[in-house]
């Protein structure tokens, strides 16, 4: 922030009431000496004369930057604006308003003040030296969101590739589950045709004639056991 806009806007006070005069020269003095906190509160009570002064906020945005409350002195100065705009320290103005913008590290804003600065003086070294800087930083800042964008889509690819993989991996695995219950049932089918084509049409003839000779002499024993009982009822009834 440049002080000789602090003193320079002296000149503006005699526009303006004699209260509201005096304590901006007394704001302007505290300033000078660093006793920022006391010109905070001249430049205020000149704000309550006229709360118009461009010169009362000016100087209280300088002052409020100077006590490093970047947030209301940039209020004050987005405040003081359009007026700014049509007076002869308009570039300084634009100048300070950068010089806030770096402060809080708003790269674009700082960029864009200084620019307009830039174009009311284009001679003005100091304002060149903070353009340059604030455009880099801004350019830093710029790539790395591109960068942090980038990072996030491709861990979005890996963590998609990566569910793709176990899907199909889990795929393969029922596939393959399916396969070997196919291939066991075929073997339990093929066992059992095979037991049944063990035995030959000569071979079941044959343990058909066994079972029948088994059955044939089973009734043989069974009708000799009545006739044998049946002859021994009779000589009992003969005798």
């Amino acid at each position: 922030m440049r002080k000789l806009l602090v003193i320079s806007l002296l000149a503006l006070c005699s526009l303006t009431a004699f209260a509201q005069k005096a304590d901006l020269r007394r704001g302007n003095r505290l300033f000078r000496r660093g006793e920022f906190p006391k010109a905070d509160i001249s430049y205020r009570k000149a704000l309550m004369q006229d709360s118009t002064s461009v010169a009362a906020t000016y100087n209280l945005a300088n002052t409020l930057y100077r006590e490093k409350d970047m947030e209301n002195a940039r209020r004050l100065l987005d405040g003081a604006k359009e007026a700014a705009g049509t007076e002869v320290f308009a570039a300084d103005y634009y100048y300070n308003l950068g010089d806030v913008a770096i402060a809080q590290e708003d790269w674009q804003a700082a960029v864009d003040a200084l620019k307009q600065s830039l174009l009311l003086a284009p001679d003005d070294v100091k304002a060149k030296e903070n353009y340059i800087y604030a455009r880099n930083k801004l350019m830093e800042q710029q790539q790395q969101d591109q960068q942090g964008d980038g990072q996030d889509n491709q861990d979005q690819n890996q963590q998609d590739q990566q569910n793709q993989d176990q899907n199909r991996n889990q795929d393969q695995n029922q596939d393959q589950q399916n396969q070997n219950q196919d291939q066991q049932d075929q073997q339990d089918q093929g066992q059992g045709q095979q037991g049944e084509a063990q035995i030959s049409p000569q071979q079941a003839q044959q343990m058909l004639q066994a079972i029948q000779q088994k059955e044939k002499e089973t009734q043989e024993k069974v009708d000799e056991k009545k006739a044998a009982a049946l002859k021994s009822r009779q000589k009992e009834k003969n005798w």
